[in-house]
């Protein structure tokens, strides 16, 4: 009898605890782009082990691959939603009425993810929201996305960057987004001086206007990377690294995403950060085949 009771209350304290998890809900979009490159589904699988690695306790992660989009019940239980996709007309949440599914899950308190071209949405459809879920977005005509070697020192007294150390990568970060006025409730994460060359291209929907130019020009700090609060308690992270796969392997960068997708879902991140390692087995798991690699040139989005 006494065995049966402590098995009972065993299995009851494991569903208590299951039930106190927060669920994470992972979205990886269609391949694009070269080898190493856009690697949406590899990224959001090693995320997604990382994280249960290090918060395994707190989280319970539900991953969707190829621009699979979740069922409403699904994100109707999310403490966050992380998308890592392409941008522009084709991101995943502005396709049907995912925009409108995600709405209604904002306005409850949902957390709000945006990784690489994902913090991309266009100006009429998804924009405004956004701005909203996340405190800025990338808007063509504005912001920029060329790649330079980024340098990272600094950090905000934040629990996103808790434990992160200074690094650096050689990535494509995207800057001067179109933050709410006055960055109100938006706190840059992640800052550094642009050089001179990331302004090289001629003026363009991704590549430059004055203002930025000019912006450039003054050396003035660029955010890549930004977490924000809204009204009703929501939380929201947007991140424009993340071109090249490798860049993951980086011990610092990682860190500091997977102490946002914590932020965000509003579970504790820990004082020193969620802690993972990767392998270089890991590194190359789950890769998608991509032109020259048997993957029809056809089914791969063109360079933006």
């Amino acid at each position: 009898m006494k065995f049966l009771l402590l098995s009972l209350a065993l299995a009851f304290a494991a569903t208590l605890s299951a039930a106190d998890k927060k669920v994470i809900v992972m979205i990886a979009g269609k391949p694009s782009h070269g080898p190493g490159q856009h690697e949406h589904n590899a990224g959001i699988q090693l995320l997604k082990k990382c994280l249960e690695q290090g918060a395994g306790d707190q989280v319970e992660i539900k991953h969707h691959l190829n621009g699979e989009w979740p069922s409403a019940e699904e994100l109707a239980q999310a403490a966050s939603v992380v998308i890592y996709s392409d941008g522009g007309p084709k991101h995943p949440a502005l396709e049907g009425d995912h925009l409108q599914q995600l709405d209604k899950e904002m306005k409850r308190g949902c957390g709000f993810l945006t990784l690489h071209y994902a913090v991309e949405p266009t100006i009429e459809l998804g924009g405004k929201e956004f701005i909203d879920w996340m405190g800025g977005c990338f808007e063509i005509n504005w912001s920029v996305n060329p790649h330079w070697d980024a340098s990272f020192t600094e950090f905000p007294p934040h629990p996103i960057a808790s434990g992160v150390k200074p690094f650096g990568t050689n990535d494509e970060w995207y800057f001067y987004m179109r933050f709410r006025k006055g960055m109100d409730r938006v706190t840059p994460i992640l800052s550094a001086v642009a050089p001179d060359s990331t302004m090289d291209r001629p003026d363009g929907h991704h590549s430059g206007n004055a203002t930025v130019r000019e912006s450039v020009k003054n050396k003035e700090k660029q955010h890549v990377a930004w977490a924000a609060e809204r009204d009703g308690g929501g939380r929201g992270f947007g991140f424009t690294g993340g071109h090249f796969h490798q860049s993951w392997a980086n011990n610092e960068q990682r860190k500091l995403v997977l102490n946002a997708i914590l932020w965000t879902a509003q579970a504790d991140v820990p004082e020193q950060g969620v802690e993972s390692t990767v392998t270089e087995a890991d590194m190359t798991a789950n890769l998608d085949l991509k032109p020259g690699q048997g993957l029809p040139e056809k089914e791969v989005k063109k360079k933006k």
